[in-house]
């Protein structure tokens, strides 16, 4: 079995697959930057209780991690678990991917996953997006990574806009009913110009990577502000919360013993 550990800015996703491929559980845990790789290993350990699952299972594992002081502590703690130095994504991995970066390491290895698991499952040009801390807007043309567009992600504005402008309070956007446009109040202004807004800002950054691919795009999104976005927009933009997962399988595939062509 692969064990996926992809590490973001807010959360941390876990997820193990079994020798054919199949993901047999996806996890969140809060991304915490000051925990010890005791702690990490700890979290890991209760996730596999959780869902039944046996580290002694696992035989191979990789690592995907935006936050620098993080990769060597979950790094520490999967190889205590596993016995096994984890496949870290950066510099070095095989990805099958023309990335068009004038600094490739600068790419997030969760963009790279991402792009590795829409290209085996969408047709091309694809315009992938991903949901997070921050908002990225990326295009892929055949196996051709032209580059992305990164913008502050829906909390990230709303906490910057209540912090700097006094007279706007805090919201939440855990609103199971649909928001009007106009809103009455200014908690219901600042919650619709939020969604709206950011739906909006999605919808014509797309139609701008579609004129520069020259032809219709597929537009596939993740991350865990994909589903609280995505009933706003006008585009059509396919939901697909493992593409991560599958692209960290597919790049241990790529990258193992096992997985390549002799």
């Amino acid at each position: 079995m692969v064990l996926a550990v992809d590490v973001g800015n807010s959360i941390t996703t876990v997820g193990l697959f079994d020798g054919a491929g199949k993901l047999l559980f996806r996890s969140a845990l809060e991304t915490a930057r000051n925990k010890t790789r005791d702690q990490c290993a700890i979290d890991l350990l209760g996730v596999f209780r959780l869902y039944g699952a046996h580290m002694e299972t696992v035989d191979g594992a990789i690592l995907s991690s935006v936050v620098p002081p993080l990769t060597a502590v979950f790094t520490q703690a999967l190889t205590r678990l596993t016995g096994k130095t984890p496949m870290v994504v950066g510099p070095g991995i095989r990805t099958g991917l023309n990335i068009k970066a004038e600094i490739h390491n600068q790419l997030g290895s969760d963009i790279v996953a991402s792009a590795v698991a829409a290209i085996a499952a969408y047709p091309s040009p694809i315009v992938m997006v991903d949901l997070g801390t921050a908002t990225t807007a990326s295009l892929v043309v055949g196996s051709v990574y032209e580059g992305c567009v990164i913008m502050p992600g829906l909390n990230l504005a709303l906490e910057a806009m209540w912090s700097r402008a006094d007279a706007l309070p805090p919201i939440s956007l855990e609103c199971a009913a649909p928001v009007e446009l106009l809103g009455r109040t200014t908690e219901e202004a600042m919650r619709s110009g939020a969604l709206y807004g950011h739906a909006a800002m999605l919808d014509g950054v797309i139609d701008r990577m579609e004129a520069a691919a020259g032809s219709p795009v597929t537009v596939v999104a993740t991350g865990g502000g994909a589903q609280r976005i995505l009933r706003y927009c006008k585009r059509t933009i396919h939901y697909d919360a493992d593409l991560v997962m599958r692209g960290l399988y597919q790049l241990h595939q790529k990258n193992s013993r096992k997985g390549r062509r002799i």
